[in-house]
Order: C-alpha cells, then structure tokens, then sequence
C-alpha cells in the first residue's frame, strides 16, 4: 500500500493507494505547524478506512516543494521518518502535481503553474507534457511579460492576486479538491515506478529567514539542503 502527501500549502493532501483502490483526504488544516496536528490523525483515519496498519505500507511518495517552509518540512520529516523504518521514499515538485491535477481534469499544454512565493512574488513553470523551464521566483508584476497570452492556473487562494496583473487565460478547474487528489494519486503511482530518492531534499525557491539574517552559518549547510534551494 502507497502513501502520498502533500503539505506544501494550508491543504494537507493524503491519499492511500493499494492497486485501483483509493482512500484519500483534503483537509483544510491552516499554515504552518496546523499540518502536525493533522497528518498523522488523518493517516490514521485513513488507515482505519482501508482497513490497514502501518505495516501494510509499501513505501511513501511526497511532494518536496515549494511551498511554505514549516508546513513543507513536515511532510518530508513524515515520509523522511517512515523511510528509517526501510520503506522506500520518492518525490516530486509542487508544480509536478498540479501539472498532473490538470492532465486528470482533462487539461492539456502549454500552460504556466503559478505558485505564491510570498512577499508579492510567484513561484512558476511552464509546462507542456513535461515542464520546459527551470522553476523560477519573480514579482507578480513581471508575470505578464513572462506569461504572455499563455494559459495560466494557480491555487484558488492564490488565483485573485494572480489576476490582478494576469485578467485573461486563467484555468479554473471545477473542483480543484478533486482534481488535485486525482492527480497525487497518478503521480504517485507514477513515481513509485523508478528508483528510490534517499534523503528527500525539500526543494526552496527562496532563502529561509535564517539563512537571509546570518548568512556566514547559511555558508555551512549541508550541501544536499543549498542544493535543495535550486531545484
């Protein structure tokens, strides 16, 4: 039995797959550390819905990022710590799994993912079968000459200031709850398909805090989490 997750944003995305069968959840859990209050009740829910234990699990699939830095390190701590207990580990970037979540709504390329970067910025990539740019971090303001006249979706909670810059092209999906746990689970079916990623590095399109105010200790990280930042 798979495990997926996605704590990138304030849903917690879970989803438990064994074969065709699906048990998955979208829970409305707040920023920050309100995901560490829920992961683990909701697995647990799950697990009791499907009939399961832990035991039965056959390995996890996160996404890494971006996405806000507390919420995002638990879910990698999560699937990072059932790793030590031998499962195998995978995974996949923010943009992957919305990229997927509108292939499952029917959605086909070109269109740009825009994520909220905070402090008037996005996170984006444009994606047609496959992401055909590095993933980047502008000002909102500039979205318009990189975007174009492309089509464009960002998460609802996000898409109004999106809109402000960007009136035209937007993807709306009815039901982007649907939509978004469609595609965690063929995404995560996808990835279990390849080999293991051992450490799951959380992948940052900014610098945390820490590393902005004291960059002499930012120069001392380990090398896998600067690497993390460029993904």
């Amino acid at each position: 039995m798979l495990l997926a997750l996605d704590t990138t944003t304030e849903i917690l995305h879970l989803a438990l797959i064994r074969g065709e069968r699906v048990w998955a959840r979208r829970v409305l859990s707040g920023v920050g550390r309100g995901h560490s209050e829920r992961l683990i009740p909701t697995l647990n829910e799950l697990m009791a819905e499907a009939g399961a234990a832990p035991r039965d699990l056959s390995g996890v699939a996160a996404c890494l990022g971006p996405g806000g830095f507390t919420s995002l390190r638990i879910g990698v701590a999560t699937a990072e710590g059932l790793g030590l207990t031998g499962l195998p580990t995978w995974g996949f970037s923010a943009f992957a799994l919305r990229a997927e979540a509108l292939r499952q709504a029917g959605i086909t390329g070109p269109f740009w993912i825009l994520l909220d970067g905070q402090r008037g910025e996005a996170f984006h990539q444009r994606w047609e079968e496959a992401p055909t740019e590095a993933a980047a971090k502008h000002l909102l303001a500039t979205l318009p000459e990189r975007v174009g006249e492309e089509a464009w979706w960002a998460p609802e909670a996000f898409a109004p200031k999106v809109e402000a810059v960007l009136p035209a092209h937007r993807i709306a999906l009815a039901d982007e709850g649907e939509a978004t746990l469609a595609g965690l689970v063929a995404l995560a079916r996808r990835v279990s398909q390849g080999a293991p990623e051992s450490p799951l590095v959380p992948f940052y399109l900014r610098e945390t805090d820490a590393e902005v105010n004291f960059p002499h200790a930012a120069a001392h990280l380990p090398e896998a989490l600067r690497k993390g930042h460029a993904r």
